[in-house]
């Protein structure tokens, strides 16, 4: 009969599984003492590790850890998505009576009526509270068949009011201003203004939309809209008036 060889032994020195996982563990303990934020700048673990059950003594309840931060999380989510639905539901609603806005401008049979709808229907249609036409006229007076709706101011008054490098601005929280919206100033708490060059052969001036909401415009808000409808609006005094470009 063969004769077995002998039994292999572990090597000399070496640990074995347990006293390897043992010592793993003894280091993995001592780091986490001493570096107590390990967790906290890596949540992510969180999710891979199996809990204890509930606290004892002085043992950790991670489970109780764990769940309070998927809490945390969920609702931050939770949050981060209704405040994304309410904006783009705000979005749809600004668009939608922008473009509304710009029709009623469109289909206004003269140029009279097109500075009556712009300074009256507009207000209703952009749920403002004062919408006004302001143009740069220097020592001429308006027409009194569109003073109603068009404000005149000093040459120079639209690049103070918006910058000579911008072409709409928001402000919030604000007292309105008296050159812009005459007897409603005093209603207005927020205001959008925006430039408006009809044309080469015609005075610049600008369109004021003013709300008694404090927050109703505020800087860092889009203007691509508010651009728009000022874009609109020259193009139709271009075309009323017959000015060129």
């Amino acid at each position: 009969m063969t004769e077995k060889g002998p039994v292999p032994t572990q090597a000399a020195g070496k640990p074995r599984s347990g006293e390897m996982r043992a010592l793993t563990a003894d280091r993995v303990a001592a780091y986490l003492r001493e570096n107590p934020e390990f967790l906290n700048e890596h949540p992510d673990l969180l999710a891979v590790l199996v809990p204890p059950g509930q606290s004892e003594g002085n043992v950790v309840d991670f489970q109780q850890a764990m769940v309070t931060r998927l809490r945390e999380e969920n609702d931050k989510l939770r949050a981060a998505q209704d405040y994304l639905v309410t904006t783009a539901r705000n979005n749809q609603s600004i668009q939608s009576r922008v473009h509304d806005s710009v029709l009623a401008i469109l289909r206004a049979s003269s140029f009279e009526t097109m500075i009556q709808t712009v300074t009256a229907d507009l207000a209703v249609l952009l749920d403002v509270d004062a919408v006004t036409i302001g143009v740069e006229t220097g020592d001429v007076p308006i027409p009194k068949a569109y003073a109603a709706g068009i404000r005149a101011l000093p040459n120079g008054a639209v690049d103070g009011m918006l910058g000579p490098n911008r072409d709409v601005l928001l402000c919030a929280d604000i007292n309105g201003d008296p050159r812009l919206f005459a007897s409603a100033a005093g209603l207005v708490r927020s205001q959008a203004i925006c430039r408006l060059r009809a044309s080469s052969q015609a005075p610049v001036g600008l369109l004021a939309l003013g709300s008694r909401r404090p927050d109703a415009f505020q800087p860092g808000q889009g203007t691509e809209l508010l651009g728009f409808l000022g874009r609109s609006l020259e193009c139709m005094i271009r075309q009323w008036l017959h000015l060129p470009s």
